[in-house]
């Protein structure tokens, strides 16, 4: 597959070799799944918590005898089932985080570049640069791709001045190559990547 490399007037000015062995064949949805899903609860704050019947208040006493009163027994107040008594099994603080394979993460990242470049998603540029850090610079280079809406911009290295330029900007995120996940790349409109970032991501993902 060959991809078009364009400058920031969305002029040809090259094209990019993208390897069928990498990008080719059908996409696993079901790896890209299981990334946006660990990615997703790592993020959870997992601050939820509810009272046991140790942590709410009311007295431990026995609130009558055992028999002979024809009431059911009870042994306290605090106790789930009365009203106001402690919760059974309820959420506590908890890390929802987990582990997936570097292999998993690695595949998941090859797939969903490769929808993106199914779809035409995908824009390469030769270069992100601009001549100072302004916010209008950076959106006469979005506006000159024709992107508009969430994007996302791939750089091996991000320029220091690009980046104060673009990131007032809304919906654009800038991420490094070497940063970027599956779930970055699907949780988009477009991907502005340049030409060292394709390359470099080919080489890692075919490895």
């Amino acid at each position: 597959m060959t991809v078009d490399v364009v400058n920031s007037q969305n002029q040809k000015v090259g094209s990019v070799d993208v390897r069928d062995d990498v990008f080719g064949g059908r996409v696993k949805t079901d790896l890209i799944w299981e990334s946006v899903t660990r990615q997703n609860a790592s993020e959870r704050r997992g601050t939820h918590a509810t009272k046991v019947r140790g942590d709410v208040s009311g007295s431990g006493k026995k609130p009558w005898r055992q028999k002979g009163t024809g009431r059911a027994r009870v042994g306290e107040t605090r106790n789930p089932l009365w009203r106001k008594g402690g919760t059974v099994f309820g959420p506590q603080p908890r890390s929802y985080d987990y582990h997936l394979p570097k292999k998993v993460e690695k595949a998941a990242l090859r797939e969903a570049l490769s929808q993106r470049l199914k779809d035409g998603d995908v824009i390469v540029v030769d270069a992100l640069a601009v001549s100072e850090a302004r916010t209008k610079a950076a959106a006469a280079v979005f506006k000159g791709l024709g992107v508009s809406g969430k994007t996302l911009v791939l750089d091996v290295k991000l320029d220091p001045t690009f980046t104060l330029a673009a990131r007032n900007l809304a919906g654009v995120r800038l991420v490094a190559s070497n940063r970027v996940t599956a779930r970055d790349v699907m949780d988009t409109v477009k991907v502005v990547a340049t030409r060292a970032a394709i390359e470099r991501l080919q080489e890692v993902l075919a490895s």
